[in-house]
């Protein structure tokens, strides 16, 4: 049966916005499972997505503290329909990351990451996909805030989509 996931990272909620993008948690809400790669900033959101997601994986990042990373683990691992996926929020500069990454994580096929807020898509030659979601809330300088979705069946990912989000001005 397959299984439809989100992905997304460094909402920084409240901080830099006041709540998800209304397009995002329609997706939440539909899809089966939800990946969080850090940074969530406020426990608020962790709470609302363990409410209105069938089934949350995430990690804390580097500017989560307190009851999130009591909560949350720096390092989550969950098999869905035969695809070991790992998800960290940061894995170090562009320059060398599959490779650093594969050494890392052999064993997992998918490696969903943050910190970055640069949407990224690569394959390792070792066959590790690795996948940021960018941000739905603080595209810094990318075009559009982001976050990706995919959907998981008989050991294959596969349909994995970045979806642009309309730009709205930081908050103040």
């Amino acid at each position: 049966m397959p299984v439809s996931v989100v992905f997304t990272s460094d909402t920084h909620l409240p901080t830099r916005a006041r709540d998800l993008p209304g397009p995002l948690w329609e997706r939440i809400e539909n899809c089966d499972v939800v990946v969080h790669a850090g940074d969530w900033v406020d426990v608020a959101l962790l709470d609302e997505l363990e409410r209105r997601a069938r089934r949350l994986v995430g990690v804390y990042g580097n500017n989560d503290h307190g009851a999130l990373r009591q909560r949350l683990p720096e390092i989550a691992r969950v098999e869905l329909e035969g695809v070991r996926f790992a998800v960290v929020h940061e894995t170090g500069t562009a320059q060398g990351r599959e490779a650093r990454c594969a050494a890392r994580f052999p064993d997992a096929d998918v490696l969903v990451f943050g910190h970055s807020h640069i949407p990224w898509d690569t394959t390792a030659a070792t066959g590790l996909r690795l996948l940021n979601p960018g941000s739905p809330t603080d595209r810094r300088r990318q075009p559009f805030a982001t976050y990706l979705t995919g959907t998981v069946g008989a050991g294959v990912l596969s349909d994995v989509t970045l979806h642009r989000l309309p730009v709205r001005p930081p908050r103040r």
